[in-house]
């Protein structure tokens, strides 16, 4: 039986960017100079507010397309709920702050599709527009460029306490406003400044930063001091609070990397995302622009010739 990688399905002659590369959208060319980006990311809940579920869904599904430099145009939401055992009032809060998120990003809902669940998830699937020629894949780094990083690391590790009832209210909520804070001018700022990027969620940023590797042909060096973390993930991370996918993050990493730092280093790296920065890789010519236009961005390493990944202190 053939993969869906190099299966009939999976590529066209218009096809600009598909499942090779693990990239985050696929972009396919309208032979007009516009090319469709589309993406989809549905999730079970990582939060306790429903509204705040629905909102970080929204923003997590739209940043796959902002870290392709495109912009969203219509979305299709998709809901799973248990119907009887939770109220469809909750549901209606969910529907409502994804909806909120995608009026802010100017992207029309024109559907979706709900089922009968025994666990809730939420997502939805997100098409966009660039020009076919101006699109930022995942593959084009270089030798020579700087990396950046647009929001800090840590949301898996709070997301995990919050689960477990012992995340301080104060760093849930600045999670909670990192997650639903939308990577727009993130995006709108790779134009004319980026190599390759690609956002920072699920395989926590080792395991992004891989893909970026080996989709480019090339290596990569970080500072972990360097790295933003939000305050306090740490003592969390001390308390065992680190969630089982980003356990499978790091084993799946170790033998493409290289350390210099202590274990929980590693950990803090490896922490599984959900709604996270951009990972921008950058001219050196361009990288200091891109950095000013993104409040809140950090310099946090450099592409290298070779392969793999070293990791500094």
């Amino acid at each position: 039986m053939k993969t869906v990688n190099g299966h009939g399905a999976s590529t066209h002659p218009d096809l600009l960017v598909g499942v090779a590369s693990s990239d985050d959208a696929g972009v396919y060319s309208l032979g007009d100079g516009r090319a469709l980006v589309q993406t989809v990311d549905i999730f079970t809940p990582v939060v306790d507010e429903p509204r705040d579920w629905g909102r970080i869904a929204a923003a997590n599904a739209l940043s796959d397309v902002y870290a392709m430099g495109a912009t969203p145009l219509t979305a299709l939401q998709f809901l799973a709920w248990p119907r009887d055992e939770l109220d469809f009032d909750i549901a209606g809060e969910v529907v409502s702050g994804g909806l909120e998120v995608m009026e802010e990003a100017g992207c029309t809902v024109v559907g979706g599709h709900s089922i009968d669940s025994p666990e809730p998830t939420y997502g939805f699937a997100v098409t966009g527009t660039v020009g076919d020629d101006s699109f930022v894949p995942n593959s084009g780094a270089r030798a020579g460029d700087r990396l950046i990083l647009t929001k800090p690391l840590g949301i898996g590790i709070i997301t995990t306490a919050i689960k477990r009832g012992k995340c301080p209210p104060e760093l849930a909520k600045r999670a909670i406003e990192s997650m639903t804070t939308l990577n727009d001018r993130a995006g709108a700022a790779l134009a004319g400044n980026a190599t390759a990027a690609t956002d920072v969620t699920g395989f926590g940023l080792l395991g992004h930063l891989r893909e970026v590797c080996l989709a480019s042909g090339v290596g990569a060096t970080i500072s972990l001091g360097r790295i933003p973390f939000f305050e306090g993930v740490r003592e969390l991370l001390d308390q065992g609070m680190w969630a089982g996918g980003s356990q499978r993050n790091l084993k799946s990493v170790l033998d493409f990397v290289e350390s210099e730092v202590d274990e929980e280093g590693l950990k803090l790296l490896a922490d599984a995302q959900t709604s996270g920065g951009l990972l921008v890789s950058a001219p050196p010519d361009r990288a200091g622009e891109y950095f000013q236009s993104v409040p809140g961005s950090a310099l946090i390493g450099t592409i290298t010739h070779g392969s793999g990944i070293t990791v500094t202190p």
